[in-house]
């Protein structure tokens, strides 16, 4: 009887804790990373009898919780990887709206002031014209400036958001060191904290939402975490952390930095994966890009329409002043060079970058270091290094790549100049968008004309024609008085002797100064006949170029003289239209015929497309990757996760056989009252 008291009180201990575990399943259903437990049972040692073995009971051997490691690591990488595409996303999405937006674009701007820049060529005396054309010029540029102003407060925002995504990493990182501990010591009975181990799991799930981790299980029960490339930010009971501060070479940029004690070590680029992963990505490969994209056109906009205003004249007679700003101004030349922090402060070397050609300009940022005496240069976007040269002035430097294409800018050391050791980031478009603007208030000082005409003698005999010059190549500005001085008399194309095939020359001598481009010209009556003539000053040359056509006869003359009194000529307004379709960017100077360049339009319609394909792209990895976390959550949950009616099946059981523990136990007390009753 004391034996079957026995095998009953054990029953009643087992199941009773087995109602415990399962009302403690019922409780945390909603408990975040919480792992089913069962209890396991084995018989008690049973005794010998001469009939044989007698058992005498159960033992509560483990209370197990359903968990696979395999299936957690799972779900943990699953979750860095979506976090990682949402933040990318939900960035690059609001950056698809800005850029191919139909009112936030910048092509609607840059077709309004082609469009204006036609209707004042149609009538270049037309004020109210020319008015409309100084209006569009200042909407593209506020244009510019808003774009600018959006990406820079996105790069804000990502700063901001770097630095609360590492305060929440290093927070849960605090919490599994902590965690590790605990479980160490629990553990030293030979048992597992089921309960710890979840909420250390959960902490550590949670950690991949914001950076991808790998974790590596230790003998006494704790993890090490490990992030980037091997950086431990957990080991054992001790938590590292990490920190972000502004940017060495640019203080705007923010890096993150791993700290342990006083050892700090740059990790910006080795981080992958969780919100900060997104965050970084896509600010190396989309937001960058697009500072320098924006600003590369802009800076070739108001290069090339400053220009081409520069060979004309306006309606006073007088050189055509600027549209927009100088891009080349100190104070801006200066902002393209960013210091190293580590640079030398008793020297502190201030060099700035002049833009040389903006359509040689790439989309990529510099590092010009100084070492042992000599500067190199790496340009970043891929790493390929410069070849540095000196040129004229002394003390700037000119860059060129492996395949001898001049980068279109120089640096300009100045005075003081860089110290041993000292390093610069030059960012040749990067703030080209901000600080574009428009300078030019008096319509009548746009210049419309060209500074050269042309015409046929009237008492010509032949059918000869000849077409108003184009300059070719010329300064820019021009100057009017050199140009009046070319012709202080009319240049006059007399035709020689028309040979009987119909060949002919220009007789006489051109004037000094003057010069046929190639040697003089042989014609042919009847064809269209090319004529490019140059003039130099000895300081600048002018090059112009005409055509003959018809069938002059001999004696006839053209003349070439300066456009005076020109305010209905609209030839250079027309040479401004036509930079519309001009490819003047990108261009590939050595005519390897790797870039022919691209127009303003189709350089722009290059980054709305590379934007939009990187959007599409987001958007199909975020459908995979909701889709791949979510089949690992179910994986995790379809054997971890409590079931309500599961557990309210095991209540019901382990009742009934709490129960019937509690039935044996009377059969043993009948049975005892009944012997004790026989002694009476």
């Amino acid at each position: 009887m004391a034996d079957l008291l026995s095998i009953g009180l054990s029953g009643l201990a087992a199941n009773k804790t087995s109602l415990s575990v399962t009302g403690h399943n019922i409780t945390n259903i909603n408990t975040p990373g919480y792992s089913r437990q069962d209890t396991i049972q084995a018989t008690r040692t049973p005794q010998f009898s001469g009939a044989g073995y007698i058992g005498s009971g159960t033992s509560l051997v483990d209370i197990r919780r359903s968990y696979s490691e395999f299936l957690t690591t799972q779900l943990r990488s699953s979750t860095a990887l979506s976090s990682d595409v949402k933040a990318y996303k939900s960035q690059i999405d609001q950056l698809d709206s800005l850029l191919a937006g139909t009112t936030t674009g910048v092509t609607p701007s840059l077709q309004k002031f082609f469009s204006a820049l036609q209707t004042a060529a149609e009538d270049p005396s037309n004020l109210p014209a020319r008015q409309l054309v100084l209006s569009e010029a200042e909407g593209l540029s506020r244009r510019f400036n808003t774009i600018y102003d959006r990406l820079s407060e996105q790069n804000q925002f990502a700063n901001k958001q770097m630095s609360a995504v590492s305060d929440q990493i290093n927070r849960l990182s605090t919490s599994i060191a902590s965690l590790n501990d605990s479980i160490a010591v629990a553990k030293s009975n030979g048992k597992q904290p089921n309960d710890l181990l979840d909420a250390r799991d959960e902490a550590v799930r949670q950690l991949s939402t914001f950076i991808g981790v790998n974790v590596v299980e230790q003998d006494d029960g704790s993890q090490n975490v490990f992030i980037g490339s091997g950086q431990p930010l957990v080991i054992g009971n001790t938590a590292a952390k990490l920190e972000v501060v502004p940017g060495l070479n640019d203080p705007n940029r923010s890096e993150v930095q791993f700290v342990v004690g006083s050892s700090r070590q740059t990790i910006t680029t080795q981080v992958t994966g969780g919100e900060l992963g997104g965050i970084l990505r896509y600010r190396e490969e989309v937001l960058d890009t697009t500072f320098n994209s924006i600003g590369r056109l802009a800076l070739s906009i108001s290069d090339q329409v400053n220009s081409q205003l520069g060979q004309g004249l306006d309606l006073k007679g007088q050189v055509g002043a600027a549209l927009f700003g100088d891009y080349n101004e100190a104070s801006l030349a200066k902002l393209r060079v960013l210091p190293s922090s580590s640079n030398d402060k008793t020297v502190n070397a201030s060099p700035s970058l002049n833009i040389t050609d903006t359509s040689l300009l790439t989309t990529s940022d510099y590092r010009l270091e100084y070492k042992d005496g000599t500067y190199t240069a790496r340009r970043l976007s891929d790493n390929q290094m410069m070849t540095v040269s000196n040129s004229s002035p002394p003390g700037t430097l000119s860059f060129t790549d492996s395949a001898g294409r001049n980068q279109g800018f120089q640096v300009v050391l100045g005075t003081p100049a860089p110290a041993e050791g000292d390093s610069f980031v030059l960012q040749p478009t990067r703030i080209g968008a901000s600080t574009v603007s428009t300078v030019l208030d008096q319509a009548d000082q746009l210049a419309f004309a060209s500074p050269v005409r042309a015409e046929a003698n009237l008492q010509n005999k032949g059918t000869g024609a000849i077409t108003q010059p184009t300059m070719v190549s010329a300064p820019s500005p021009i100057n009017v008085t050199t140009l009046k001085n070319a012709f202080t008399a009319l240049l006059a194309l007399e035709v020689g002797t028309v040979a009987a095939d119909g060949s002919y020359g220009f007789t006489g001598t051109l004037p000094t100064g003057w010069s046929y481009v190639g040697g003089a010209p042989t014609l042919q009556s009847g064809s269209a006949n090319t004529v490019r003539l140059a003039y130099t000053d000895g300081t600048d040359t002018y090059e112009f170029e005409v055509s003959v056509s018809g069938r002059p006869q001999t004696g006839d003359s053209f003349s070439i003289g300066f456009n005076t009194n020109g305010v209905s000529d609209n030839r250079n307004a027309l040479a401004l239209v036509g930079l519309q379709t001009k490819q003047v960017i990108g261009v590939d100077p050595t005519g390897s015929g790797i870039s022919t360049g691209a127009s303003f339009t189709d350089s722009y319609g290059d980054l709305i497309e590379r934007v939009g394909t990187l959007t599409a792209q987001a958007r199909q990895d975020s459908e995979a990757t909701t889709a791949i976390l979510k089949q690992a959550q179910d994986n995790r949950d379809s054997l971890s996760a409590v079931n309500l009616d599961e557990e309210a099946a095991n209540l019901i059981k382990f009742e009934q056989y709490y129960n019937a523990s509690a039935q044996i136990i009377q059969v043993a007390r009948s049975l005892f009252d009944t012997l004790i009753g026989t002694f009476r």
